[in-house]
């Protein structure tokens, strides 16, 4: 059976702004709360401010970029995230842009999948035994933590190509994408996934979805809605060479609104009644994605954060969350 959760559509700037979506998640019933990476806000942070006033839920982040933070604090962050909202904790992890790495670190790394490798063997290491002696070639690590009594903990990876894919199936818990159309996860990510894992002799990872949605209205511009859904993912490299690999041409610098259209024609964007919608996330189940996470930001970034809240509740419903 798939899940499904949601994503906060908004980077928050005060942390009480996030309460009405941790109360839709507490009350809804739906499986997991998501936040992604912003340099505004720390998302575990603003996870257990939602916990202390009273709203606890399971979580995820999709992805903590890895130049933030030693993987070493990464493991203790999440730590106390699990113990802090009492509940289960999705850890994603993921290199971020090269263009990040630069200006972070000095310079990219030299091997992306080498670097997640090193990364997140540290971080699981930690969580799952209380120690590591690791050396790699992009993090080190010989350290401790004392063994305490936590909720699950899952370690995952942002995915977009085969080669990541294939390192989740090898490393981690839980492979997390974002933008992918469902034929491109049937037809390339799920069979690496799973090549990865039988090369490691382990379980296939559980593969978590972010889709960018928004109900049809006759007052709404879909082009509008996925340029401030994606915007800056479809100025990536890496978003672009996905994107291409589902057959789906991006060019934000000449042909941004060009490029929004490709993007709902091509399925990385849905858009439609609730009952459209709906069918279209089945397809995600039926490929084999084990949690559906709904995306509004394109609603949120156009209409208000009010209007995001409840179209979330309705196609919570909807789905039969």
């Amino acid at each position: 059976m798939t899940d499904h959760s949601f994503l906060l559509p908004f980077v928050p700037i005060r942390p009480e702004q996030l309460l009405p979506f941790a109360a839709l998640a507490q009350w809804s019933g739906t499986h997991r709360l998501w936040q992604g990476q912003t340099v505004s806000s720390d998302p575990l942070q603003t996870f257990t401010y939602a916990a202390a006033s009273g709203f606890r839920t399971p979580v995820g982040t999709s992805v903590s970029l890895m130049p933030f933070c030693h993987p070493l604090e990464a493991a203790l962050r999440v730590r106390s995230l699990a113990a802090g909202t009492g509940h289960s904790v999705v850890a994603g992890f993921g290199p971020g842009a090269k263009v990040l790495q630069r200006s972070l670190l000095g310079s990219a790394y030299r091997s992306q999948l080498g670097a997640v490798r090193d990364y997140v063997t540290i971080v699981r290491a930690l969580l799952e035994e209380g120690q590591v002696q690791y050396e790699g070639e992009f993090y080190s690590c010989r350290g401790q933590m004392p063994r305490l009594p936590l909720p699950p903990i899952e370690v995952g990876l942002g995915v977009l190509r085969p080669g990541m894919a294939e390192l989740a199936g090898e490393v981690a818990d839980v492979a997390i994408t974002w933008l992918t159309p469902v034929d491109y996860l049937r037809s390339t990510v799920i069979p690496a996934l799973r090549k990865g894992a039988e090369k490691a002799g382990r379980p296939v990872p559980r593969l978590v979805a972010l889709v960018p949605v928004a109900l049809h209205a006759s007052d709404r511009d879909v082009t509008q809605l996925a340029l401030a859904s994606n915007s800056g993912h479809m100025r990536l490299p890496h978003y672009i060479d996905m994107l291409s690999r589902s057959g789906i041409a991006v060019d934000m610098r000449n042909s941004p609104e060009a490029s929004a259209k490709a993007l709902v024609a091509g399925g990385a964007f849905l858009y439609g009644d609730e009952q459209e919608l709906k069918a279209r996330l089945a397809q995600y189940a039926d490929a084999g994605v084990d949690e559906i996470v709904l995306n509004l930001t394109g609603v949120a970034g156009t209409h208000g954060n009010h209007v995001a809240l409840r179209e979330t509740e309705i196609l919570l419903k909807a789905v039969g969350s």
